[in-house]
């Protein structure tokens, strides 16, 4: 395992560039976020993704949540509605997921035989400037192996996944609850994952 040592408010870009290198070859980086340490790898890369997978012992059937590094970049991964746009606007950068339809850029393994995604733009500076580097949202699922607790900080990651490729180190995360996970849809919204943002907060942002 590269560990690399970065700044959390100003990440030197040549680190970011020796991640990207990573990902670009279909490696596994693991990086800081506004809740916990993620696991990023290329969603179009079926490789890729089922790396991940092996490594976390995670359902295939499962969907793997995507960053970005704005609501640009967001949206080449999923397809954005009215609704979906009012609630990155209220929320973003921040600890808030909308499921959207994924855009066929994506690979099948990352969405889990489904046909939707889960994209946030972090409120960590760490994150936004590895996938704006990158060109793509990238994938932030937990760091850490299925059957553990999330990985809060480098050394917690360094202890329980040190099969990973790359890790940055940007110091310990908040911790605490998981991204919120929401879907908008023709339905109205639905809440798919409880985590750091109130349900009531996001249903206050559409009214």
């Amino acid at each position: 395992m590269i560990r690399i040592t970065v700044a959390p408010d100003h990440p030197d870009p040549r680190a970011i560039a020796q991640a990207v290198e990573v990902l670009t070859a279909g490696g596994v980086v693991a990086f800081p976020t506004d809740t916990l340490y993620g696991l990023a790898v290329d969603p179009r890369r079926a490789d890729a993704v089922e790396r991940l997978l092996a490594l976390k012992g995670r359902d295939r059937g499962a969907a793997l949540p995507l960053v970005a590094a704005d609501t640009s970049q967001a949206g080449q991964a999923g397809r954005f509605g009215p609704q979906e746009l009012r609630l990155a606007d209220a929320f973003w950068p921040g600890p808030l997921s909308i499921v959207v339809p994924a855009r066929r850029a994506v690979s099948a393994v990352a969405l889990g035989g489904g046909n939707t995604v889960a994209v946030r733009v972090p409120a960590h500076a760490i994150a936004r400037a590895l996938a704006g580097a990158f060109g793509f949202c990238l994938t932030a699922t937990s760091a850490n192996p299925s059957h553990l607790p999330p990985a809060e900080s480098a050394d917690g990651v360094a202890d329980i996944l040190g099969e990973v490729d790359l890790l940055i180190d940007g110091g310990s995360t908040p911790g605490g609850a998981p991204s919120t996970i929401v879907s908008a849809g023709d339905e109205g919204p639905v809440l798919v994952r409880a985590g750091a943002i109130a349900w009531d907060r996001v249903l206050k942002s559409l009214q």
